[in-house]
């Protein structure tokens, strides 16, 4: 099976590897070639557009960075269904919006192209280790014939229903992650200002209640001093900005996914810490300044 990947940032790039350690043929392109030269040194083949990704592979998979990005992969006269053929299964891991999600599916159904949408947790430590959460919403008879693909890449899969409902899963993975991640800034500036050992809290609490992903993984590296993008800070505020549209249609009120969203477009503008990883999100507090 031809795969093609479109995509070679940091979340791309782990799945390209492991698809390749698989022994999958790997077709791959992004808007900027230099970016994508660490894939094809280990094996990826460079392809010169979305479409011609489209034409060669049997399943295409995109992981870029914004809705707008995953439109511009899709449609027009380079876009993926301009190069799709009947039968093939596209797969969006692109945290982007449900509405979206719905239109390619659409879209893809009218060439006789399935397209799932598939958004991931588990940060650049999952994308490389194949340990990612997939969330997916689409046909189930193209999640079950994927199977193989995703066991390669994520330790669990899980269908949520009809197109979209993948991205609708995964703002609800979001909005417990703004939680968590601010809980751990907080919980780590604290203890710094109480002049505990910050390590020594942070093997603690990672044995009782507290215990979270975020503490776990990002609070080393923070005492490390380590603020290199797992995933970025402009798409955490990305995703929670879509929780917050989606949660208004729904008409529901997300306090705490709000504060979230100030507290990292402030780190983003003020602080200029955009592309820094979301861990970065202690430096808003003076112990870690």
């Amino acid at each position: 099976m031809k795969i093609g990947v479109i995509g070679t940032g940091v979340m791309g790039s782990g799945i390209i590897n492991n698809l390749l350690q698989a022994n999958y043929d790997v077709y791959v392109y992004n808007r900027t070639k230099a970016h994508a030269q660490a894939v094809i040194d280990h094996g990826a083949v460079w392809q010169d557009s979305p479409r011609q990704i489209a034409s060669v592979a049997d399943v295409v998979i995109t992981m870029v960075g914004y809705p707008k990005d995953v439109a511009s992969q899709y449609y027009g006269e380079t876009g993926i269904f301009a190069g799709t053929h009947a039968g093939q299964i596209v797969v969006d891991m692109t945290t982007s919006t449900p509405t979206l999600a719905q239109e390619l599916a659409e879209a893809g159904a009218k060439q006789g192209v399935t397209v799932l949408d598939a958004p991931v947790s588990g940060g650049d430590t999952g994308a490389n280790n194949g340990t990612l959460t997939v969330m997916v919403g689409g046909e189930k008879a193209a999640f079950d014939e994927l199977q193989p693909i995703f066991k390669i890449i994520a330790k669990d899969t899980t269908l949520f229903g009809g197109a979209g409902r993948g991205q609708h899963a995964k703002m609800a993975n979001q909005i417990m992650v703004a939680g968590t991640m601010l809980g751990m800034a907080e919980t780590m500036s604290y203890a710094r200002a109480a002049e505990l050992d910050v390590n020594q809290v942070l093997q603690t609490l990672g044995g009782g209640a507290a215990q979270n992903w975020s503490l776990d993984n990002y609070g080393p590296r923070i005492l490390a001093d380590d603020y290199a993008a797992g995933f970025y800070v402009k798409h955490f505020i990305k995703d929670l900005r879509i929780a917050l549209d989606e949660a208004a249609k729904l008409q529901l009120d997300l306090p705490m996914t709000a504060l979230a969203e100030q507290l990292y477009t402030k780190l983003a503008d003020e602080n200029k810490l955009a592309d820094a990883g979301t861990q970065a999100i202690v430096k808003l507090w003076s112990q870690f300044a």
